[in-house]
């Protein structure tokens, strides 16, 4: 039987990081996760770390921005996860830098797990943030690290609890706001349609089929899309859902793309980033208005179909 691939992941406590330990922890790689001296006695960030540890995940002492700390825990490695945030991306340079130096690493995933920043239409402020992934993805690639971008679009956990309703704490349930005027190119304006379609995943998933692409060679330097079928719907659907759920029709507010750019530049931090993600989502149908092509990228759920995803229908019956 082959040896396990070894995975570090740095940023392992954060949001999305958490979900992509526990897979690892659990699918039998060894797995190991970069933590600062202060994250383990800080009284939230311990607790994960200490989940970690009773899941047999091995705690590496280390910092981004200690060079030596990292080039020693990526020589105990394979494969090599970045889960940092948004507020970090720039410093993935130096986790770049780090995978040249010890020479070992197989792979590299790179902080992705949204949409795919070499295919969006976006407006300030997204727009920033994503040039700065695309940059580093032009770095990894220019240093010739094997790689995979884990595209996984709308966090379920971020969008769904609320069904996309920004600033709501739960989801409607008299009207409901939808971004555009809900027609598509072709149809006929008297009707409201859905926009393009949308893709929401359980960050469970994301982590599962993070792992299972950690030793895949059909995902060695592509984009890992991951869109199950039945978690890719427009937002009309999604109201549909929900409606059916509660057994109760909602009134529809349509809001035009010109007030949607506006309310992006006047609103506050983070909710002109949502806004603006929205914008990118719904009004220019970025997570949909492209083919996979099998020369640069794949698609998780029809590489893993044993992995029993929670659709879209499923998370949202947890809020009836």
């Amino acid at each position: 039987m082959a040896e396990k691939i070894k995975a570090l992941i740095i940023g392992g406590t954060g949001y999305i990081g958490k979900f992509v330990v526990e897979a690892s922890a659990k699918s039998g790689h060894p797995t190991f996760a970069l933590v600062r001296e202060t994250t383990v006695s800080d009284p939230v960030k311990g607790k994960i770390v200490e989940s970690f540890k009773n899941l047999g995940v091995s705690i590496v002492n280390g910092d981004l921005y200690d060079h030596e700390s990292l080039v020693k825990a990526m020589k105990q490695v394979d494969v090599v996860i970045s889960t940092v945030g948004m507020r970090l991306l720039a410093d993935l340079v130096k986790i770049i830098a780090a995978i040249k130096e010890a020479g070992n690493i197989k792979r590299f995933f790179p902080s992705e797990f949204g949409m795919d920043v070499d295919k969006l239409n976006a407006v300030e402020p997204a727009k920033s943030m994503f040039a700065l992934k695309v940059q580093i993805r032009r770095a990894i690639e220019a240093e010739g690290i094997p790689y995979t971008y884990v595209s996984c679009n709308y966090f379920a956990g971020y969008f769904l609890p609320n069904l996309v309703q920004p600033g709501a704490t739960a989801p409607p349930r008299d009207k409901v706001i939808i971004p555009g005027d809900g027609n598509v190119k072709g149809k006929s304006k008297k009707v409201p349609y859905p926009r393009p379609p949308l893709v929401f995943n359980e960050e469970h998933d994301i982590g599962t089929y993070t792992v299972k692409a950690v030793d895949d060679p059909r995902a060695l330097n592509k984009t890992l899309y991951v869109k199950p079928p039945k978690n890719i719907l427009s937002f009309n659907e999604l109201v549909a859902i929900w409606e059916k759920l509660i057994g109760k029709t909602l009134e529809k507010i349509y809001i035009p793309v010109e007030q949607i750019l506006k309310d992006i530049q006047t609103s506050p931090m983070p909710i002109n980033v949502i806004l603006a993600l929205n914008y990118s989502a719904f009004v220019k149908g970025d997570q949909t208005n492209f083919g996979i092509e099998p020369s640069f990228a794949v698609e998780a759920s029809e590489l893993y179909p044993d992995v029993k995803y929670t659709t879209v229908e499923e998370y949202v019956s947890r809020f009836v």
